[in-house]
């Protein structure tokens, strides 16, 4: 159901949990439909805020699943964008609130344990979201995560206010997930992102979606855009905030909600939402009403 007409599109953002896999587990008639936009060479990227597992097990999940998935090219994560802004800030040692599976992909050569925490890294790790480690990132944001005497911790951290030059960056801020067994809703990370963000009076920076900047960098790597271009760019989701919400709005890209994954009855009419341009029952059903659209 369109809730205004759609425009042409000419490319196609796809979440992958709860839009196109139930934990490992396809939705209906999802393969098929993928492989018929490659045939006929529709473009469409990947875009995950996977943050429990590393980008390389996604694509094997996926590719276990049925699907035709090219990683370097096609499949962009949250864990990419932290892996860059590591590089692209020089940081030397984050306090990572991350899976093993995760920090493996982001730690580069980050193995200097004698210099201090310089970032907060959160992520979906729900054996670390307990009092002890929750403190610790706290501490680490204040610059207070060991016992040094102050004016040692200033000559450390080069500030008279150590905090100030130690972000928190979140791979997203999802408030809940579909859990990895198809049973439910499960706490994501955003309440804990949240908790040290009332803690500390700031705000995270956010590396995955919704960001502007995620979407951004993968709209790019399209190759779509350009001053003959027509129609739009659409994103399709499960989330209608996490998703859809955000940078998805900024950048005016044709936002599709889809019934299946996390999403629950009412999601599109919430108060405090942005309404999704477009609801379908599956990313199937998506899929075949935009192929018919193109015939």
């Amino acid at each position: 159901m369109a809730v205004r007409a759609r425009p042409i599109i000419r490319a196609l953002l796809i979440d992958i949990s709860g839009t196109l896999m139930i934990g490992s587990t396809p939705t209906g008639r999802v393969v098929e439909a993928l492989a018929e936009l490659r045939r006929i060479g529709f473009p469409f990227r990947f875009c995950s805020n996977t943050s429990k597992e590393s980008t390389s097990v996604l694509q094997k999940r996926m590719l276990d699943a049925g699907f035709d998935v090219r990683e370097s090219q096609e499949l962009w994560t949250s864990l990419k964008a932290v892996r860059s802004l590591i590089q692209s800030r020089g940081l030397r040692r984050p306090y990572f609130l991350l899976s093993e599976s995760a920090k493996d992909e982001c730690r580069l050569d980050l193995h200097d344990t004698n210099v201090p925490y310089d970032a907060v890294i959160v992520g979906l790790a729900p054996a670390l979201f307990d009092y002890d480690h929750l403190n610790s990132a706290f501490r680490v944001l204040i610059g207070e995560e060991d016992d040094d005497d102050d004016d040692s911790q200033k000559e450390r951290n080069g500030s008279e206010d150590p905090k100030a030059s130690i972000p928190l960056i979140a791979l997203h801020k999802a408030r809940y997930i579909e859990s990895s067994g198809g049973h439910g809703l499960a706490l994501g990370p955003g309440p804990f992102v949240a908790a040290l963000e009332n803690a500390t009076g700031r705000e995270a920076e956010v590396l995955g979606k919704p960001s502007k900047g995620f979407f951004s960098t993968v709209i790019e790597s399209l190759d779509v855009e350009g001053p003959d271009s027509e129609g739009c760019i659409a994103v399709i989701g499960d989330d209608i905030q996490t998703d859809l919400g955000g940078g998805a709005i900024e950048l005016c890209l044709w936002r599709i909600l889809v019934k299946t994954g996390k999403y629950r009855s009412g999601d599109e009419c919430k108060d405090g939402v942005h309404a999704p341009d477009e609801v379908c029952d599956s990313f199937a059903d998506f899929v075949d009403s935009l192929l018919s659209c193109l015939k």
